[in-house]
């Protein structure tokens, strides 16, 4: 950020800086000379960006209402809406230097938060992400909880799970008493079964260090609890390494903890003093030993493979976005483990059953079986008619991937809107079956199978053609035998008279001389 604004001021450029450093750290050197706005004053970035272009300095720290959360955006994925429940946190961590900034707690109501939520919806977003510094504190400014803001929100989300709801990080205290309402809304078809609940330490003597306001025993409690009442629940949290005062003994209960719930994601952080913090004036643990513990802790958790047993597995996902190599795209299944298929951008913000082909150490590989959405123009479902099972296209105009003759379907009886624990997926003796169809994820193998499928249907075409026409057939070619042999006298007699043309030709030059 230094060299930035470093480099702007060296080029005479107008700057202005915002978010939380400006806010909680107003008086840094770098900062003189440019605007800067805070984190509350955001929605008037436009005026201070056109003061600043007519050479005045603007300084817009004081707090005041809440932003409106209907600020004009650029989504960064076109899919996601990341929604801000409320702002600033009731925590007085010593290392935190967020508090400084973002201030004191303060919620958005459960209607503006609802209204939000219809809106986002309407404009095509397939994630909502409700995001915040403590998510479990919502509420208790304005007489409120989370698990009030969890249910209305869920009444509004599509039935059909197009749409999913993402809870974000909430630290320990403020959930205690509501686990079981949240579990309920966790259990939630349109909810992610995930959650974000940073542990930071394995140790009662540096959590209360830290002033977290909870022990590892609480904290156990909240892990345990979600993961009994919630089938497939995903927890990931956080930890610092080397807080000021952490011994190899408190070091030992956090790998401890670790090892005893291997989860799925840790993020791992050496300490750093943040400037004017508590425990940037706190006895500091030695560098080399602060960075050997990150290594080690990094190693533990590298070691563990959480995604094992998936392979096999038949999963619903949500696909939002492309991965970084260019060639996978990403979804997310209900424990939001990330699982990386091959498929056209056209099924980007639409649902899809995978079956899990691989597993990693980050994310698993699968294979999509059917496309969900019902803008897909490649699905084939079951039309279960009295007159018999047939595939069917499911849309009209467009011919069906499976066999064109009456065979059993490879779906269940649900086909079409089947549940995530009843799926059927066809077996490779099943040729031409309703898993064959056009959005298979190897591309190379789909094109052999259509080449193959439209021989088969020609040389059948031509098949019953030909039985059809076998009576007048044959008539039908004597009679084009005489045409064929007058063509051929005529292209005769044109040649020899081209032939005794020349020769006179030759002849008459000949005699001439």
């Amino acid at each position: 950020m230094e060299t930035l604004i470093s480099k702007c001021k060296s080029a005479k450029k107008p700057l202005v800086v915002a978010g939380c450093v400006p806010q909680g750290s107003r008086d840094l050197k770098e900062l003189e000379g440019v605007s800067i706005v805070g984190v509350q004053q955001i929605d008037r970035v436009v005026e201070v960006v056109e003061e600043t272009l007519k050479g005045h300095e603007v300084r817009l720290l004081n707090r005041k209402t809440l932003p409106a959360l209907d600020l004009p955006k650029v989504r960064k994925n076109r899919f996601v809406e990341i929604l801000p429940i409320n702002v600033g946190c009731l925590g007085a961590c010593t290392y935190c230097k967020t508090k400084h900034a973002r201030g004191h707690l303060g919620s958005y109501t459960v209607d503006s938060l609802v209204e939000r939520v219809k809106t986002v919806i309407a404009d095509g977003v397939k994630e909502i992400w409700l995001s915040s510094e403590d998510t479990g504190a919502y509420g208790r400014d304005i007489g409120v909880n989370l698990p009030i803001l969890l249910k209305a929100i869920v009444t509004e989300l599509p039935s059909d799970g197009s749409t999913m709801l993402r809870v974000g990080m909430t630290n320990p205290p403020y959930i205690l008493e509501h686990l079981k309402d949240i579990a309920d809304v966790l259990r939630h078809p349109c909810v992610y079964s995930f959650l974000h609940v940073p542990v930071q330490s394995g140790s009662d003597e540096v959590l209360s260090a830290m002033n977290r306001e909870y022990t590892v025993s609480q904290f156990k409690t909240v892990v345990d609890t979600l993961t009994e009442l919630v089938p497939g629940m995903q927890i990931a949290t956080d930890i610092i390494c080397g807080f000021p005062g952490e011994t190899d003994e408190d070091f030992a209960q956090t790998v401890s903890l670790i090892e005893q719930y291997k989860f799925p994601q840790v993020h791992i952080s050496q300490f750093y003093p943040r400037p004017g913090t508590p425990a940037a004036r706190m006895k500091k643990v030695l560098s080399t030993v602060v960075k050997k513990r990150s290594r080690e802790l990094t190693s533990i958790f590298e070691s563990f493979m959480p995604y094992n047993g998936m392979e096999g597995k038949v999963e619903r996902i949500l696909i939002t976005e492309i991965a970084t190599d260019g060639i996978h795209l990403v979804g997310h299944t209900k424990g939001y483990v990330q699982v990386l298929v091959v498929g056209p951008e056209t099924i980007l913000g639409t649902s899809a059953m995978v079956k899990i082909t691989s597993v990693g150490r980050w994310s698993v590989f699968g294979e999509v079986i059917k496309s969900l959405d019902e803008r897909n123009h490649n699905i084939a479902t079951c039309d279960k008619r009295p007159s018999g099972n047939k595939c069917l296209s499911s849309k009209l105009d467009e011919a069906c991937a499976c066999s064109r003759e009456p065979q059993p379907c490879a779906c269940d009886e649900t086909c079409g809107g089947e549940t995530m624990s009843q799926v059927n997926v066809a077996s490779p003796s099943n040729n031409g079956t309703c898993s064959e169809e056009r959005n298979d994820p190897n591309l190379f193998r789909w094109l052999l199978r259509k080449r193959k499928n439209h021989l088969q249907k020609r040389t059948e075409d031509v098949s019953v053609l030909e039985s059809k026409e076998e009576g007048y057939s044959r008539g039908r070619i004597r009679s084009w035998a005489f045409i064929d042999k007058a063509l051929v006298s005529g292209m005769f007699l044109s040649l020899l008279t081209i032939v005794v043309a020349v020769s006179f030709l030759v002849s008459g030059s000949t005699m001439a001389k």
